[in-house]
């Protein structure tokens, strides 16, 4: 696969700034390491008090691409950049504290990167005298202000925005995205005459488009998917030493928007105390690297395990930065095939990695898109029950959700298994309502943006689209997660259990779901062992399931009794006071009550040929 090769900024493309000397080489030095420097992109001048703008080239928060068709030619004499903070943004969903910041700071870095090109950038800070309170209304106080001949910008990644900028008076134009690897054109072709759509399938023709681990016309390896050798758990001794994550410190421009966020929207959820995600284009590219070498060889064999206080292991935290477009899905995929054909990582971890690049997220955008504008009020099984409070604030008497909710909101990340089968498991099995859970996770992790978060929360986790997505809901019991972490461990709840005060609401709630869905589930053969192994419980053992489920629906989600054990705190200066990171101690009041590592069941779906959010 060949990368692109970006055309625009100094900070995406590496090369020192043109047209500004000393001052523009001393600029791009802090962009490239991150130093400290002020943020001093102007706003919109007064109308009329400014040269003639040719070309206006909008661009959004998740378009930091200098590649991006938005700059072909541009010219620094004649055109101008516009970029705006608006309140909707951060408002529309309850945007987390972390998911703010990265979205403003690496917004800022990369309009201050233009700008010491020499490039002419007016920019609308959230804390402006004249701001606007959306993106249309800022894009028409900037055509007010530079009178353009024309306007232009990326199509938005979002339908509600490609909605607004398509209606808008000033009438940009739309260009398309050149970031992704598979155009709307592409997937539409590859749906036409499918009766269903399957990401394997989707996946295979990629990998042959673009020359992606394959050998002459037969894959790398002889196979196309390694699922089988990858998804292995911890030891009893857990994961051992785990590289340390390539954080980056905020700098002055990082530290700026914190304490704006703090002042201007006080009540969002989450922390941005231990914020340190890229957010320029050396800073991404950096991450890439230390993934590439530190993490990559074991990535595959673990990729779906999980353990308490280790909320980083072994995956790339790259997606925050891919989605920003800070950086290229080619790249990615290209340094981790490199790493293969160098000997440098294992073909199962290189292939499961490519796969959720050039696979998962590539699909989802095209789920998206096609379903789209209907998707987002997609609810097949009918699920009414609200969203649980706890998943606002971690402080949850199951020990899961707790490290899972509490990673979330500390760091505003967690990996794709805890919330496909820990925060989304316990979802569906709920019975919460699409809408909300969708918002949710659209609000918390720092690389959500609608078009992959949608279909992987609406579609994989809660099975709202009726299969579209998933060929069958991802239910399982608490004996998936006791054999995927260690979280039982420290846990007052036994996830063998579905009755009784000790019973793990996973389970309980599980039983129940295929109870409540038997007749929908049932023309699904593969929930057939499933429905076959519920035909197995007693009438009073029915029973009991119900009333404890109905109990526990009434308790806002939690067992009555249980209690709303406080957020647990971790056993050294990485995780200390984060909500959620904790030592493998038990919850009060209960002794703990060590397991060994349980087999799969029938009870407990295994997922398969499934990558998401990261």
């Amino acid at each position: 696969m060949t990368a692109r090769t970006p055309k625009g900024t100094a900070a995406q493309t590496g090369a020192a700034p043109r047209g500004r000397g000393p001052s523009a080489q001393a600029a791009h030095r802090a962009e490239r390491d991150g130093s400290d420097g002020a943020f001093i992109v102007p706003g919109l001048p007064a109308r009329g008090r400014v040269p003639p703008v040719r070309r206006l080239v909008m661009v959004l928060g998740d378009q930091l691409d200098a590649g991006s068709a938005a700059f072909d030619d541009f010219d620094p004499a004649r055109d101008a950049v516009f970029m705006a903070e608006v309140p909707e943004e951060s408002r529309y969903v309850p945007g987390s504290r972390a998911r703010s910041t990265l979205f403003l700071s690496a917004m800022r870095h990369f309009a201050q990167a233009l700008a010491e090109r020499g490039w002419r950038v007016h920019y609308q800070r959230l804390d402006d005298r004249a701001a606007t309170d959306t993106l249309a209304e800022a894009l028409q106080a900037a055509v007010d202000a530079l009178v353009p001949g024309e306007c232009v910008m990326v199509e938005p990644g979002e339908w509600r925005l490609r909605e607004a900028f398509s209606r808008h008076r000033a009438a940009p134009r739309l260009l398309p995205d050149r970031h992704f690897l598979c155009s709307h054109e592409q997937f539409a072709a590859h749906a036409k005459g499918r009766r269903q759509l399957r990401m394997e399938f989707f996946y295979r023709e990629m990998r042959e488009r673009h020359r992606v681990l394959m050998d002459g016309e037969t894959p790398a390896g002889g196979q196309w998917n390694y699922d089988a050798e990858n998804r292995k758990a911890f030891g009893a001794a857990g994961p051992g030493a785990v590289p340390p994550r390539a954080g980056v410190a905020p700098d002055a421009i990082t530290r700026e928007v914190i304490a704006l966020l703090a002042s201007r929207l006080p009540d969002q959820p989450g922390h941005a105390e231990r914020f340190d995600w890229p957010v320029t284009r050396a800073q991404a590219q950096a991450a890439l690297a230390a993934f590439i070498e530190q993490r990559l060889p074991a990535f595959g064999d673990f990729q779906d395990a999980m353990w308490t206080g280790e909320p980083w292991l072994f995956h790339a935290h790259i997606a925050a930065a891919l989605n920003l477009k800070l950086l290229d899905p080619r790249e990615v995929v290209a340094a981790a095939e490199a790493a293969w054909r160098a000997g440098r990582a294992p073909l199962p971890a290189v292939e499961g990695f490519i796969r959720q690049v050039l696979g998962w997220r590539e699909y989802v955008r095209g789920i998206y898109w096609r379903a789209m504008p209907g998707y987002l009020e997609a609810n097949a099984l009918d699920a009414r029950q609200p969203l649980p409070a706890f998943y606002w604030s971690g402080e949850v008497p199951m020990a899961c959700l707790r490290e899972a909710i509490g990673q979330s909101l500390a760091f505003g990340y967690a990996h794709h298994i805890q919330r496909l089968m820990v925060t989304g498991l316990y979802a569906l099995l709920l019975g919460a309502v699409p809408r909300e859970v969708h918002a949710w996770y659209l609000s918390v992790y720092v690389d959500a943006v609608e078009w992959v978060e949608a279909p992987n929360t609406l579609g994989m986790a809660l099975y709202a689209d009726g299969g579209v997505m998933a060929s069958k809901p991802y239910a399982a019991t608490g004996r998936y997660i006791e054999r995927m972490s260690n979280y039982c461990r420290g846990c007052r709840f036994d996830p063998a259990k579905s009755t009784g005060e000790d019973a793990c609401p996973f389970t309980t709630l599980y039983w129940d779901f295929l109870v409540r869905h038997r007749a929908t589930l049932s023309r699904n053969v593969r929930m057939a062992l499933q429905l076959k192994n519920l035909a197995r419980l007693d009438a009073a053992a029915l029973s009991a399931i119900a009333a404890r489920a109905h109990a526990i629906r009434a308790n806002d989600g939690v067992p009555p009794g249980a209690g709303t054990t406080a957020t647990s705190t971790g056993a050294d200066a990485d995780t200390a006071a984060t909500p959620g990171i904790a030592p493998a101690t038990d919850a009060p009041g209960a002794s703990p009550r060590p397991r060994g590592r349980a087999r799969a069941t029938s009870a407990g779906t295994r997922p398969t040929n499934r990558r998401l959010f990261e």
